[in-house]
């Protein structure tokens, strides 16, 4: 009976040694639960920040925001996931190169939060451009008053779209079933499809700006996109167009953005990101009746954890299994 016993402590050592251990910073119970039943072959290690460091050592994965010292610390990590779809934090724009220019895979939440984000970013146009400020203003003075009525009818206007990935083409989708037409700006090269009439590169922002009703800013936030949208591009947009950011705040520059609207260049402008975050009390954007302004939250609803979740679920599988995962990172673009 010993004998059996010692043989299947041995097999319980070895299939514990087998196992991917993946540590994850933090989870909630429930994210917990989920993870634990990806696949017998991952060993999930939820750490907090007092056993952070230790856990890490023997990791061969981490999910979370992973910061330069631990990724030197995790000396036999392969992968890396963040919870966002944005990853500019981990990849250190400041100048720290430890994990871009490592081994590690990184994997994000691209796509993921499309959906929200896109509804989020046509929310805010509709409400400018449909006038609602105006009448939720009279209605908190309970006064009826139908004219002037200046509602911008969306069809054939132009939407630029700065940043045609996973949100990027869920917002273009949106803007072309509302009869829009729709231009693309993307450094890759992006297929055709119905929904825009075409893509053209960053260099050729400033050619489609002049003509543009709308710019949505969807890109990820890279050491080339930052601050693409700068004073002159504000001051060659059309007057009495819209600008909606949705992806991060880095991209635009902001005073231009003021700038523009205390000229009266632009009707309005949506904002879901902005640099600095949190926009300070005092900042002039606050003082703008035709600026929305949100505090990050575009990516958020009843619906987008359950699809992170999941994503992160089936590349602990993935990973775990050795097969290859979903939403891996070019780290040296930074998306």
């Amino acid at each position: 009976m010993s004998r059996l016993i010692l043989a299947i402590s041995l097999c319980a050592l070895a299939s514990f040694a087998q196992q991917k251990k993946v540590v994850i910073f933090n989870p909630d119970p429930a994210m917990l639960k989920e993870l634990e039943s990806a696949s017998p072959k991952a060993r999930i290690v939820a750490a907090t920040s007092q056993n952070l460091r230790q856990e890490i050592a023997d990791a061969d994965a981490f999910i979370g925001d992973i910061k330069p010292d631990l990724v030197r610390e995790g000396k036999k990590l392969r992968w890396v996931q963040t919870m966002s779809a944005g990853v500019e934090k981990v990849l250190h724009l400041s100048g720290g190169s430890d994990l871009r220019d490592s081994g590690i895979i990184l994997t994000n939440n691209q796509i993921v939060q499309g959906p929200e984000i896109a509804d989020h970013a046509l929310a805010m146009l509709l409400t400018m451009s449909r006038g609602i400020l105006t009448f939720i203003e009279h209605r908190k003075q309970q006064k009826w008053q139908a004219r002037p009525y200046p509602g911008i009818e969306l069809r054939g206007r132009n939407a630029v779209v700065i940043g045609l990935g996973g949100i990027g083409q869920q917002i273009a989708i949106r803007a072309w079933g509302f009869g829009m037409n729709v231009v693309g700006v993307d450094p890759e090269d992006i297929p055709f499809s119905p929904f825009w009439q075409k893509v053209v590169k960053p260099d050729q922002l400033n050619e489609v700006l002049p003509s543009a009703d709308v710019v949505f800013i969807s890109a990820p936030h890279t050491e080339k996109s930052h601050k693409m949208m700068g004073p002159s591009q504000f001051e060659l947009m059309k007057k009495d167009s819209y600008f909606i950011a949705v992806s991060r705040g880095g991209i635009y520059d902001l005073p231009g953005l003021v700038k523009a609207l205390d000229s009266k260049k632009l009707a309005g402008a949506g904002v879901d990101v902005t640099d600095p975050e949190p926009l300070p009390e005092g900042h002039p954007l606050w003082k703008f009746d035709n600026v929305i302004i949100t505090p990050h939250i575009a990516g958020r609803s009843d619906k987008d954890r359950a699809r992170m979740v999941g994503t992160i679920r089936e590349n602990v599988r993935r990973f775990a299994e050795g097969q290859p995962l979903l939403n891996v990172v070019d780290k040296q673009k930074g998306y």
